[in-house]
């Protein structure tokens, strides 16, 4: 799936359905890619990848020009073409953060979660350092954004759509391009109308080509709607055309454009138009058949036909089994959507499409769960349009949605007036990935989620999800390395645990704050704040968690040298696992008992400590640690100097290795 910050991958690209003219433009620009760049003709070595601008207004068919010079060149380039979108269908610029973390994803290159936008353009580049790439960066929004993406490798070629100029990029080759020709226009309208409807009246077809200004959009627009109206003639469309009025508030370029837009919006349906305009809200700027019916209010089956009938107009373009709405017709449906719609229907019209993902993302989830489970039966009552058949069908669904569904998230927290239904939508996605990918795996997306779930959190002064949020985004920054981020957070999120009285959040939050400086081996501070966690979890009689945090302080007083402290706490931890009658963990405490004592210079001590925990083991029949005491057992006896008691234990742990094998 292609999207605003999403990577469309191909290795061959296929010819463009119409594509016409525009030949000095592809001599120009096959000739900018074989020219000597400065450095070449100074005697070195080029230092940066050739960077070809191809400018023009939207509708203009600048992206069009650039995928046919990228199927013509594409072969050279055996890592594959990258086609990269950089302005949001709202016209907002695409984050570098987000489009290097999509580059790095069709590298199967992990990017760590919560990492920056200058980490994760290194990484870009290292990793475009390696390989001969086209890369294609669509509606690139300033040179800046371009920049930071750029490889230091010569045997790549970036191809940069634009506006206008993108000045600062060194050696950069522009290309600027208006109108078709008016042969290559009469072709391209001559695959909507057919050639008997041409050559009827070639004349009105070159006026209708001069109406359009020679732009592709325009006239495809125009064609689009003449292939729907077999009867009318070209001659008869270029008269209604004409009669549109040219919005004179915009720049004389995007005239042809916006008027063509509007003589098809006019003529359609006013059902067909209502959601035509409300598609202007499609997160990422792609809509199916769910996100089309939830918008516009209607059935599956009817917004199926609708967006068939937008696309046969060409105000659509088919993508897989979803539709694209074009960059250039985007700012259009948006304006029409706020001169037509109050604003209390399209917040309406934005809850149902996010109520509609919230159910998708459900299903898709509850789908992994066992037969008979209760996800699996409140899955089984849900309507058959938002249930997915099988595990597999789900995963590719949430995969090819992704960019959009994020999208969805963004979406719902920038409203501001939905953050009940934000904070479901979130949570939801939250759990999909989760099931479907694994933490690990979709950990760069959840970080992000958790951010905006923290961000609604604050708006609206909730305590405990802000506490949760905290916690889980410093989870993620401990896990990648960033253990001083991770700090912050977790000490953030001990004031909100205590703001909202969240004993659980509070608890956690000290708890996590000792593991971050155990990790910074500040052995101190660490075991002051597992002691404050302690303190807590015993006053709340909450034993699983004491014993957990009386080892999580013996391992602290190991590290620090202080013995006796460390042998009094795994003692602790033993007595508090009979009591829950855990015996794995009875055992597991007790040999790290026997270790510390073996530190502290009392190995007779160690050795019936650690044959006291491969009795516990064997009675909770464990045999991997049964095995793993029974060698340490052996080594103690060596050091002791009795060989033939240390030999006889080695036979024991190979035997139950051998026999849990």
């Amino acid at each position: 799936m292609t999207g605003s910050g999403a990577v469309n991958r191909t290795t061959a690209p296929s010819p463009a359905r119409w594509f016409f003219g525009r030949q000095r433009e592809l001599k120009a620009l096959h000739s900018d890619i074989e020219r000597a760049g400065l450095n070449t003709i100074a005697g070195r070595r080029a230092a940066h990848t050739r960077v070809l601008l191809i400018a023009g207004q939207r509708g203009s068919g600048r992206t069009a020009l650039a995928r046919e010079l990228a199927r013509q060149v594409g072969r050279r380039y055996p890592d594959g073409v990258l086609h990269i979108r950089l302005t949001e269908p709202g016209g907002e610029p695409v984050p570098v953060e987000r489009t290097a973390r999509d580059l790095l994803g069709e590298f199967d290159i992990p990017a760590p979660p919560g990492a920056g936008e200058d980490e994760l353009s290194e990484m870009v580049r290292a990793a475009l350092a390696e390989r001969r790439v086209l890369l294609l960066l669509d509606d690139a929004h300033d040179a800046e954004q371009v920049d930071l993406l750029l490889p230091e490798n010569p045997d790549c070629l970036v191809v940069a759509v634009a506006r206008g100029p993108l000045t600062g990029i060194p050696d950069i080759r522009p290309c600027t391009i208006g109108g078709l020709d008016a042969k290559s226009a009469i072709e391209l309208l001559g695959t909507f109308t057919g050639s008997v409807r041409i050559t009827v009246d070639p004349q009105a077809a070159e006026s209708l080509a001069e109406e359009c200004a020679g732009q592709p959009v325009a006239l495809s627009l125009v064609g689009g709607w003449l292939a729907t109206h077999p009867r009318v003639s070209v001659a008869d469309a270029t008269k209604r055309l004409r009669t549109v009025p040219e919005d004179v508030e915009l720049p004389r370029s995007a005239r042809p454009l916006a008027r063509a837009f509007r003589f098809v919006y006019e003529e359609l349906p006013p059902s067909t138009a209502a959601m035509l305009r409300l598609l202007a809200l499609a997160p990422a700027g792609f809509a199916d058949a769910h996100t089309a019916s939830a918008l516009a209010g209607c059935s599956v089956s009817a917004a199926t036909t609708a967006l068939d009938d937008l696309a046969a107009l060409s105000l659509l373009r088919p993508a897989g089994d979803q539709f694209e709405i074009p960059g250039s017709l985007a700012p259009l449906m948006h304006a029409l959507m706020e001169a037509h719609d109050r604003p209390a229907e399209v917040q309406l019209a934005t809850a149902r499409m996010l109520e509609r993902t919230v159910r998708l993302l459900q299903s898709c989830r509850a789908v992994t769960e066992p037969e008979g489970s209760p996800a699996r039966m409140k899955l089984a009552a849900l309507p058959r349009a938002v249930r997915f058949p099988t595990t597999r069908a789900a995963a590719d669904w949430l995969s090819s949605r992704r960019p959009a569904l994020l999208a969805s998230a963004r979406l719902a927290v920038a409203d501001g007036g939905l953050d009940t239904l934000a904070r479901r939508l979130v949570s939801a996605l939250v759990r999909a990935l989760a099931a479907h990918q694994g933490t690990d795996a979709a950990a760069p997306d959840l970080y992000g989620l958790h951010q905006l779930v923290l961000g609604v959190a604050e708006r609206q002064g909730l305590h405990r999800e802000e506490a949760a949020a905290l916690l889980n985004i410093g989870d993620l920054d401990a896990r990648t390395g960033r253990t001083h981020d991770a700090l912050t957070r977790y000490r953030s999120a001990l004031d909100a645990g205590k703001a909202a009285n969240d004993h659980y959040a509070t608890g956690r939050a000290m708890e996590s704050v000792g593991g971050a400086y155990q990790e910074l081996q500040d052995w101190h501070r660490a075991a002051d704040w597992y002691g404050r966690a302690l303190a807590q979890r015993l006053s709340r009689g909450e034993r699983a968690d004491e014993a957990r945090l009386y080892g999580r302080l013996g391992t602290v007083h190991t590290c620090a040298g202080r013995y006796g402290e460390a042998l009094r706490h795994w003692r602790a931890a033993a007595a508090g696992f009979r009591r829950l009658q855990d015996l794995t963990g009875q055992a597991r405490a007790l040999s790290e008992a026997a270790r510390v004592q073996e530190y502290a210079g009392r190995p007779e001590d160690s050795l019936h400590t650690c044959q006291e925990a491969v009795e516990w083991a064997r009675l909770a029949g464990d045999t991997p640690l049964q095995a793993e005491l029974e060698l340490r057992l052996a080594d103690t006896l060596e050091r002791l100097g009795d060989p033939t008691a240390a030999r006889l234990h080695r036979k024991a742990s190979d035997r139950l290795l051998a026999t849990d094998a």
